[in-house]
């Protein structure tokens, strides 16, 4: 099985995460990760990138996380793919975005500023896919759960993150909508108590050929406790979403 992290941060991006993109690789590279999608907190999100600049200077700022990780990767075997986490500003409502790159950030000044169904829209005209990232997500600052079932293609519904309640909620959903379920580990710090991992039977030789997997259910969802060895422990399927009472 080949496995990939599918949400993480770098702090070169977001400023919220505790370890840059070099750093973050050599994490999953001892793991035995295959690859990494960077998905950097976008301009609507806590993102380390000036509001004041041009457009273009930003999105080469925005892009240093990724670059720096891509980098590492390359030295040392793992797979680094392009990606990012559109937020409705200031909700905690979040949207992991793939199949798209840096070129495509350029011709689309202020892309940050749409609609998130314009932003989905305007994604899977140009043939990218939108994944609600850890949709049942509470804190203090999240006003309201929003969900957007006719357009996101898939439902973070293992976030190694969160509660397995939620997690539970997320899954309840997807079935109930007919969504592709997906995982993450939305790392900010590397070593978690609980890590995630997509699995596919191929190489992927980019982040649209994981998605196009998950469109056709050609994946797995994998939830690992990482042990004070330094290893992982899957957890079973049946314990991934059990109800603590």
């Amino acid at each position: 099985m080949y496995t990939y992290e599918m949400h993480c941060h770098t702090a070169e991006t977001s400023k919220c995460s505790r370890i840059v993109g070099a750093d973050l690789i050599d994490f999953y590279h001892s793991l035995g990760y295959t690859g990494v999608v960077i998905t950097d907190h976008f301009f609507n999100g806590n993102t380390t990138v000036p509001a004041e600049l041009p457009w273009a200077e930003r999105v080469e700022l925005f892009a240093e996380g990724y670059r720096a990780a891509k980098r590492r990767g390359d030295e040392i075997g793992v797979d680094v793919f392009f990606g990012w986490e559109f937020s409705i500003r200031g909700c905690g409502n979040d949207f992991l975005t793939y199949g798209l790159d840096i070129d495509w950030l350029h011709a689309h000044e202020d892309c940050d500023q749409l609609h998130i169904n314009d932003f989905c829209d305007l994604v899977h005209r140009d043939g990218g896919y939108v994944v609600h990232a850890h949709p049942f997500r509470e804190a203090g600052y999240i006003d309201m759960i929003r969900l957007v079932p006719r357009k996101v293609d898939a439902v973070e519904t293992i976030n190694a993150c969160r509660k397995p309640f939620e997690n539970r909620m997320a899954d309840q959903y997807a079935g109930n909508y007919g969504l592709h379920g997906f995982c993450g580990s939305d790392n900010h710090r590397g070593p978690l108590p609980k890590l995630a991992a997509l699995g596919l039977d191929f190489r992927a030789d980019s982040v649209r050929a994981i998605l196009e997997a998950v469109m056709r259910d050609e994946h797995s969802l994998h939830l690992y406790d990482y042990t004070e060895s330094g290893a992982l422990l899957e957890v079973p399927n049946e314990k991934i979403f059990a109800d603590p009472s």
